[in-house]
């Protein structure tokens, strides 16, 4: 419908509508069908698979493409998640009665992150509409919405925070000034659905006056996001937007919080995919959060993906969280009654955030009542489980009990009025209770007794005239009639009235039939009208509860995760962590949680103890051949430090677990051919993301640094970051390094604080055994060609390499090389005063090289020193 082409009136609106939504793909309503046309047309039809067809156009063919109204919630998905932004068009009037065109206008904007339909939603998942907003000083703000909840957060940081919370939350979609777009894809570009708003949308007394206007706040400061200037305006550009998007009703977005980011573990993009915490890297792949998730709501499920991002390093609720767990397990009837009563728990929190919007239906106020007619026996169970031991336990059950609300009354109301069995459409019928109302009770009586009258008067038409094959029906035309084959013609009554002929029958009509006719349509059309009534009653009274609903949805997803970390933790064998203060780690036959799942049947993992701390053993050099198990070493010790700070039991049997503020991982590489990267780049942009944002209390996972380059590059490097690492003076993160750079073994002999240990093998009859045990010990072979011969490489390769590998070997272990293993230069740091970021220095250094030691005096040596000691003072 091009503007090129000479305009009916239909073109015209449909011109109209679409010149509102620019870049929407616009469903427009035509009859029983959505039809899109022109470019909307040829990418609906791609994407659906639906036929693509044209039409004459004043001359020209215009492209069009339709489904039927009815398929909309099959259709509507598939364009979502391919990154549409769908208009639909509805008509809003009936076309029977309407005069002239059909008034039509666009009744949702539905968009990758903002969609109240079942369909496009995971039910496991939040869908997050996220916006970043770029301010001075290199601070950006984020907010985060999910519509489908009413949950709104916000936070503000530097760029490496966003990406970190953007790759942790994993928005459907993101929002960001169409000013700032070539800066947004180098600093956050990812797999994200993006759109740009213009510049004006991102002014803080803009957003500051919606935020204020939506809480009907006077300010900012009870949600704790007053001082959060560059938050406040992402969060702003969020309600910019749902207006946009012609989401009017958000009176479930009840307040913002905002996302603290000292409270919670910093994992960097790298870390939460090198880890596979939430998804896999590989396809076929198992991720931590299926081993750990056994959440029986849908809450539930979605609250431990954010704990699984957002791991906390304060020993408080981390105890408690633990506590709790322990209280599961040695009550085990009660933890199975407890689940057996969330199980019948619905999705809370949407339910209730489709009551906000006015969009619940019959069948899904049924289902919220019965999710919440088990919140008043959980209560009751937590009260009687708080009664007991551990004390810390007690406290979180004291809460989560206090926090709960049966909601009585709307519970009572929608029992006493609304019927089980109700519909899915409102205008269905049938959804009210006999006894509600007495008026709908004698129009029931009349629409069910005026039906059987229907059936007495033909049995009673058909014993008069002996037509025995007469039939009463209706429809929407002639309504109810007598339907007689031309075969009895000459036996109908006089005082039947002909209404229509057939090829095979003739229909009639009586006074009587007419007259029990308009009485049972009136009937049915006040039944219509007044359960109407009755179901927008009570959807108005669950209104008042939305706040109360969505406080009981947080408490029953927290206690469902914590009931699956038990549920997990006594199938799998898990211990309960030891949290302290203290800078070490202490790992007692320690398991990788997903790995011992995979594992085939009568196979076990191989445990391993491991200890790390900040004064005798911060940094362990890890060797050992390919396929030992170094790697699923490295990220066993990450995941138990992890799922202890989320608050879970750990596969040991016994851990100590210092607190930890950041873990960094560079397991693996891969090309970024998308941006030019090689493996090596890749490697090196990750590795120094991790130096660059150490802290005391770090743990630091690397494996085979320096692997993506030659021998003495890869071992210089390797060398290097490990030197480092050891010798940083404002901190010492502990670190597990493993490498098949077997020369890094020198540096435990340097460095106090580096040991060396690694995985053990047995060699038999020239094959290979892994042991998967870490030992202390340097290891001097990596195997290599072994495994290569496992993998099925032709014999003649593998026979080769050996040869070729023995000759190598002859100058590798000679003790001209290991000489120079040994004779590396020590570094230690002690030139460390003269980094070149430092100004002082730089000057100190320019001064250094212009003196000539051997003109100066003894005294010139001394004022020269007295002014050099002056700088470094400075």
């Amino acid at each position: 419908m091009a503007k090129a082409h000479k305009e009916t009136p239909l073109n015209k609106q449909y011109n109209q509508i679409k010149a509102k939504y620019p870049g929407a793909l616009l469903l427009f309503r035509v009859g029983d069908f959505y039809e899109t046309f022109g470019e909307d047309a040829i990418r609906a039809s791609k994407i659906l698979g639906i036929v693509l067809t044209r039409r004459n156009n004043g001359g020209s063919h215009e492209e069009l493409a339709g489904f039927p109204h009815h398929s909309l919630d099959n259709y509507l998905p598939k364009l979502v998640r391919a990154g549409e932004r769908v208009a639909i068009c509805d008509q809003l009037e009936d076309p029977a009665t309407a005069k002239g065109i059909v008034k039509r206008g666009v009744t949702e904007l539905v968009t990758p992150g903002v969609s109240l339909n079942d369909n496009v939603l995971d039910i496991g998942k939040n869908n997050y509409l996220a916006a970043v907003h770029a301010g001075e000083d290199g601070l950006y703000g984020v907010a985060f919405l999910d519509i489908s909840t009413g949950e709104f957060m916000t936070s503000q940081g530097n760029a490496a925070y966003i990406d970190k919370v953007l790759q942790g939350f994993a928005p459907a979609e993101v929002l960001f000034c169409k000013k700032h777009k070539s800066e947004f894809n180098q600093l956050f570009a990812g797999k994200f659905h993006t759109f740009q708003l213009e510049d004006w949308c991102f002014g803080y007394d803009y957003s500051y006056e919606l935020l204020t206007g939506h809480f009907q706040t006077t300010s900012l400061k009870g949600f704790g996001i007053e001082s959060l200037s560059m938050g406040v305006i992402a969060a702003g550009v969020i309600l910019h937007y749902l207006k946009e998007t012609e989401h009017r009703e958000v009176a479930h977005i009840g307040r913002i919080t905002r996302l603290e980011e000292e409270k919670y573990v910093w994992l960097d993009r790298f870390t939460v995919r090198n880890l596979e915490l939430v998804l896999p890297q590989q396809e076929g792949g198992v991720p931590l959060i299926h081993v750990l998730d056994r959440t029986v709501t849908p809450m539930g499920a979605r609250l431990l993906r954010k704990w699984m991002v957002l791991p906390l390093k304060e020993k408080q609720p981390i105890e408690e969280r633990l506590d709790t767990i322990t209280h599961f397990l040695e009550n085990e009837d009660l933890h199975d009654t407890i689940t057996q009563y969330l199980k019948q728990i619905g999705d809370l929190e949407r339910l209730i955030s489709k009551v906000a919007v006015r969009r619940i239906n019959p069948r899904e106020l049924v289902a919220l009542k019965k999710s919440l007619k088990q919140i008043a026996p959980v209560r009751e169970l937590l009260i009687d489980m708080k009664e007991k031991q551990p004390k810390g336990a007690t406290e979180v059950l004291r809460k989560f009990a206090d926090q709960l609300n049966p909601c009585s009354y709307l519970v009572e109301k929608i029992e006493n009025e609304l019927r089980e069995d109700a519909p899915v459409l409102s205008h269905q019928g049938r959804m009210v209770k006999t006894g509600v109302d007495p008026e709908l009770d004698e129009l029931h009586a009349i629409s069910y007794e005026g039906k059987d009258y229907l059936l007495k008067l033909q049995n009673r038409e058909t014993e008069r005239t002996g037509i025995g094959s007469l039939k009463i029906a209706y429809n929407k035309v002639f309504g109810y009639y007598l339907e007689v084959t031309h075969a009895h013609q000459n036996k109908v009554p006089a005082d039947w009235i002909r209404k229509q002929t057939l090829v095979n029958a003739e229909r009639y009509i009586t006074p009587e039939l007419k007259e029990y006719e308009e009485k049972i349509l009136h009937a049915e059309d006040r039944i219509s009208a007044i359960e109407s009534r009755i179901f927008n009653e009570l959807v108005t009274a669950a209104a008042d509860y939305v706040g109360t609903i969505q406080q009981n949805a947080l408490v029953i997803s927290g206690l469902d995760v914590l009931s699956s970390f038990a549920t997990v933790a006594r199938k799998n064998n898990y211990t309960k962590p030891l949290i302290t203060e203290e800078n070490k780690l202490d790992i007692k036959d320690g398991r990788h949680p997903v790995i011992e799942q995979q594992l085939p049947v009568g196979e076990s993992y191989v445990p391993n103890d491991l200890y790390l701390d900040d004064n005798s053993q911060q940094i362990i050099i890890i060797t050992g051949p390919n396929m030992a198990g170094k790697s699923a070493l490295l990220r066993q010790t990450a995941l138990i430090v992890l799922m202890a700070q989320i608050g879970s039991y750990v596969p040991a049997s016994k851990a100590s677990i210092g607190l930890v503020d950041k873990i960094f991982t560079r397991v693996g590489a891969s090309d970024n051919l998308s941006r030019g990267e090689s493996t090596f780049m890749v490697e090196m942009t990750e590795t120094a993301s991790i130096l660059n944002n150490l802290s005391d209390r770090s743990l630091v996972l690397m494996d085979e640094i320096g692997r993506g380059t030659s021998t003495y590059d890869g071992v210089s490097i390797a060398w290097a970051i490990a030197e480092y690492l050891h010798n940083l003076p404002q901190c010492r993160p502990k670190t597990l390094f493993a490498t098949h750079y077997h020369e890094l073994n020198q540096l435990s002999d340097d460095f106090p604080r580096i040991r060396n240990f690694n995985v053990a093998v047995k060699e038999v009859d020239n094959k290979v055994i892994f042991l998967r045990k870490l030992q202390p010990g340097g290891s001097a072979h990596s195997f290599g060609i072994h495994v290569a011969q496992i993998a099925g490489m032709p014999q003649h390769i593998v026979l080769r390499a050996s040869e070729i590998m023995q000759h190598l070997e002859k100058d590798h272990v000679s003790k001209e090389h290991k000489k120079r293993v040994k004779d590396i230069p020590k570094n230690n740091f002690q030139l460390s005063i003269f980094e070149p970021a430092d100004p002082q220095m730089e000057e100190l250094k320019e001064k250094l090289a212009l003196v000539d030691v051997n003109a100066l005096s003894p005294i010139e040596a001394l004022l020269k020193l007295n002014e050099f000691q002056k700088i470094v003072k400075k």
